[in-house]
């Protein structure tokens, strides 16, 4: 069964299963999902730990075993089992399926796994382990959730502060949930209980935000300007090479175009999506991308990236950053949407 991560405290205490799987990959979240399971293991007497990494030379009859010997001195048992790669190759797959087709007595065990794409869920041990146990899907806190996020933390620690406060926050953490945790602790170390004001938050928080460049084309596609500005020139900062950036932005703009062209033949959104390979939450913020511009505006927006390309290469003048800037500013050609949609009605 799948649950949300609010749900997991009020799951343990109602001791409905002994398998558990946490699949993500924030960092944060898995550590902390982690020790609720093992302090509620502890609690209720599995105080023999065995913990197993899988790699490519992992013997999964050692899991196995390991699951059906009995302690030797009648313990309780915590299996920790990790698959940094997500994939646990035929035998595993075979493996994982025995073990939910049986699971042992006194014994929970936990799975822990990266954040498993729509092909990799649709597998049969995943679906088994999803539907013999609880699955606890574990991935970044989206940018419009990240000031209720932090909103909750202070409210851990007996604080609060004001919106504009949370927003603040929120630019400067995003992307890194466990630096957003550790300046939330400095804020109960260092003031009372009670409202923090504005200055003493940024008199605190220090610009920890970790850029990225597919947080850059996330802020294209929604057609965020200023969040674009901010998280290029964090990626400028840092060193990051303008050509990864240039072809991460470059394939998103590809996939916009298979998806206008698409919709402008009629077709369906959910096969062009499947099409263009975009998965889970992304999938909303394409489309609405997709719906909002044209293909003449996606095209101009190609030939600039085409252009930035020549100026990384040497074969043309111009500013690299600037002109990644000017990539990124929204590309709403409403003349030509407006051509498009009494061409295609239907969209």
């Amino acid at each position: 069964m799948r649950i949300k991560l609010e749900q997991l405290t009020q799951t343990l205490k109602n001791q409905s299963t002994s398998l558990y799987t946490f699949s993500g990959n924030e960092p944060l979240l898995i550590q902390e999902a982690t020790d609720q399971v093992r302090t509620f293991a502890r609690a209720h007497g599995y105080t023999e730990r065995e913990l197993f990494t899988v790699d490519q030379h992992f013997n999964w009859s050692d899991l196995l075993s390991a699951c059906n010997n009995r302690s030797l001195f009648g313990d309780r048992k915590f299996i920790d089992i990790r698959i940094p790669s997500g994939k646990p190759g035929k035998e595993g797959s075979k493996a994982i399926e025995a073990y939910c087709k049986a699971l042992p007595p006194d014994t929970i065990a936990l799975f822990t796994l990266p954040r498993i794409d729509k092909q990799g869920q649709a597998s049969k041990w995943f679906k088994t382990l999803e539907s013999t146990g609880i699955f606890v899907p574990l991935y970044s806190i989206d940018r419009d959730q990240l000031p209720e996020w932090l909103s909750q933390r202070l409210a851990r620690q007996h604080q609060k502060t004001t919106p504009a406060t949370l927003q603040f926050l929120a630019d400067r953490l995003e992307g890194n949930l466990l630096a957003a945790h550790q300046e939330m602790q400095k804020l109960t170390l260092l003031y009372p209980n009670g409202d923090l004001s504005f200055e003493q938050v940024k008199d605190v928080v220090l610009n920890v935000a970790r850029y990225d460049v597919y947080r850059l084309a996330d802020a294209l596609i929604s057609g965020d300007s200023i969040r674009y500005h901010r998280i290029l020139s964090g990626l400028q900062e840092e060193g990051t090479a303008p050509l990864l950036i240039l072809a991460t932005l470059t394939e998103q703009i590809r996939q916009l175009i298979t998806i206008r062209k698409g919709l402008n033949s009629g077709q369906s959104p959910d096969q062009l999506l499947l099409k263009a390979r975009i998965w889970g939450e992304r999938q909303k913020i394409f489309l609405t991308a997709a719906k909002r511009t044209s293909s003449h505006a996606l095209l101009h927006k190609l030939c600039q990236a085409a252009h930035i390309d020549r100026i990384i290469k040497g074969v043309a003048q111009g500013d690299i950053w600037d002109e990644l800037l000017q990539l990124g500013l929204p590309f709403i050609d409403r003349s030509n949407l407006m051509v498009e949609s009494r061409q295609h009605p239907k969209e």
